[in-house]
């Protein structure tokens, strides 16, 4: 019983750590969102709806939230902007329509821009097939 326990701890432990170690990966659009702030560190998921209870936008999160390890081998920060009314400065930029996520390089360039979910499985060949990150790949072998 007392192995169980503790093997119940660890692992709430070691998700609670995951958690708080990828917690960055996942950002809400503001005002003051910047994405000269992540150029050349990381790629950039946006994802546009109209609100937060949109399923299209509940689908594409939870989607994203499978595998934060795949985001964060790959450098992917996902920005959320769910408030039409905010007028951010990257919805002014990219003027989506209802639902839209947005593949950003780090060289600040639309990669892909679709009006519905993406698997995250899509999306990391998508970025897999990118030069920059094929680089990334034959460095660290």
């Amino acid at each position: 019983m007392k192995q169980l326990i503790l093997a119940a701890i660890l692992s709430v432990t070691a998700a609670i750590g995951f958690a708080d170690e990828h917690a960055d990966l996942f950002q809400t659009v503001t005002s003051e969102t910047d994405l000269e702030t992540f150029a050349w560190q990381n790629r950039l998921i946006i994802i546009f709806s109209n609100s937060k209870q949109d399923v299209r936008f509940q689908t594409q999160i939870e989607f994203l939230q499978i595998d934060p390890a795949a985001l964060a081998e790959r450098e992917i920060v996902v920005l959320t902007d769910s408030d039409p009314a905010m007028d951010s400065p990257l919805r002014q930029k990219f003027r989506p329509r209802g639902f839209t996520i947005l593949l950003i390089g780090k060289d600040g360039q639309v990669k892909l821009r679709k009006p519905f979910p993406w698997d995250l499985r899509a999306l990391s060949r998508a970025i897999d097939k990118m030069p920059m990150r094929r680089q990334e790949i034959k460095a660290k072998k």
